[in-house]
């Protein structure tokens, strides 16, 4: 198939062809990008917590009136015993967040008094001697709290604990290549030592702006003592999470009625508490699909279309090529190889396109960089949308007889 006579056909039909190759073009950068935001997404949702999911609830619980420290900090611990005694409940804890809450404690951790600048950014969670065994986290070195370690904490009292725990993550990145424990670290109250590293727990957070420090975490011997309660963590025996869940509500309510707790998420399931952290990751990624499905559509259509009108348009050009001699196999290789031509440009194009669009995201929304495999794919995948679109309207080319070639119109 020579080149020349299609390039040469392709000019004389040049708003058409620049047409196709600019919409190729940019259903190519704007897909790249839309499945690398998916990948993204997709593997964001994927991002484990160190906790055991499965079998753990959570409590949102608040107390009616007035209350003070010592009268809530009593209240919990009454709630904690309640809810241990739960038919199907392996372990309790209590603190002031969870993984994939969505808010609370973050704030920088130092190596010195004298440091101005934090050494790390971390997710701070309040604990009790239950904390690690209900979350089902896996202590790699030193030691859990005791439990005279752990101090009730009010509103005014200053985040100053004597010994504190690490995640591992947090570990290696104030002490490279060292061991953490028994170092001493510096919180907003002060300085603490290092007692235990556990190996995987999860910031509160899953927003951008917090993946710096996904899984960098301070865990600290104290309990929530205000009026406005605390959260209760329950992990279960396996296969005993809903019916715990009942009779938790109903036990507690049954112990202190005066307490406020919202029908929808006062207690939520893992499963729940995972699903509304990642709702929008979810919506982003469906919504990229569905985008990404309609350009492509629009894209075969167009082509479709403007093979079909070129194949209306040279019919009688068609017949001449069939009267001398051409066969139905060289008028498909033609219509396939124009097409090819326009698809390649539009590709390249494309491919510019989607790194400079995707350089314009990483500036403005703080995502990550384009990895070459996406445009490769994306260059891949509409060479042969285009070549898939093309067939039908180049097969029935192929079948224009030669009789064509006589008929003045």
């Amino acid at each position: 198939m020579e080149i020349k006579p299609i390039l040469a056909a392709l000019r004389q039909h040049k708003a058409g062809t620049i047409l196709i190759a600019m919409q190729i073009a940019l259903t190519l950068a704007i897909v790249c990008n839309a499945l690398f935001i998916i990948q993204q997404r997709v593997a964001h949702l994927s991002e484990p917590t160190g906790i055991d999911e499965p079998n753990i609830f959570v409590i949102q619980n608040e107390w009616i009136g007035q209350t003070s420290s010592a009268q809530a900090d009593a209240k919990l611990r009454s709630d904690l015993d309640v809810l241990r005694r739960v038919p199907g409940v392996k372990d309790v804890t209590t603190s002031n967040s969870y993984p994939l809450r969505g808010g609370g404690w973050d704030d920088g951790v130092r190596l010195s008094a004298e440091q101005i600048e934090d050494s790390s950014d971390a997710t701070i969670y309040f604990a009790d001697e239950h904390f690690l065994d209900t979350l089902d986290l896996k202590l790699v070195g030193g030691r859990n709290f005791r439990a005279d370690e752990i101090q009730p904490m009010s509103m005014r009292d200053r985040l100053a604990p004597p010994v504190i725990m690490v995640t591992r993550a947090l570990a290696e990145k104030l002490f490279p290549g060292g061991s953490a424990l028994g170092k001493t670290v510096y919180l907003v109250g002060g300085p603490a030592t290092i007692v235990g590293v556990v190996d995987l727990l999860q910031a509160q957070s899953v927003a951008r702006w917090a993946s710096n420090f996904a899984y960098r975490s301070v865990i600290v011997p104290r309990r929530m003592a205000i009026a406005e309660g605390a959260f209760y963590i329950v992990r279960t025996q396996p296969g005993q999470l809903e019916p715990a869940m009942i009779a938790a509500r109903k036990a507690l309510f049954a112990d202190n009625p005066r307490r406020v707790w919202d029908d929808k998420e006062g207690i939520l399931s893992f499963a729940e508490v995972r699903s509304m952290a990642y709702e929008s990751d979810r919506g982003m990624a469906v919504l990229m699909g569905v985008i990404s499905l309609v350009l492509l559509a629009i894209t075969a259509a167009g082509i479709v279309g403007l093979t079909s009108f070129w194949v209306g348009q040279r019919r009688r050009q068609i017949g001449v090529r069939r009267a001398l001699g051409a066969t139905r196999g060289d008028i498909l290789s033609y219509f396939m190889t124009e097409n090819l031509l326009i698809s390649v440009g539009g590709a390249v194009a494309g491919a510019v396109l989607a790194i400079a669009m995707n350089l314009w995201l990483v500036t403005r929304f703080e995502m990550h960089r384009l990895s070459l495999f996406y445009v490769l794919a994306g260059v891949l995948m509409l060479l042969l949308l285009g070549q898939g679109a093309v067939l039908a309207p180049a097969i029935r080319a192929s079948k224009v007889s030669p009789v064509e070639a006589t008929r003045s119109v």
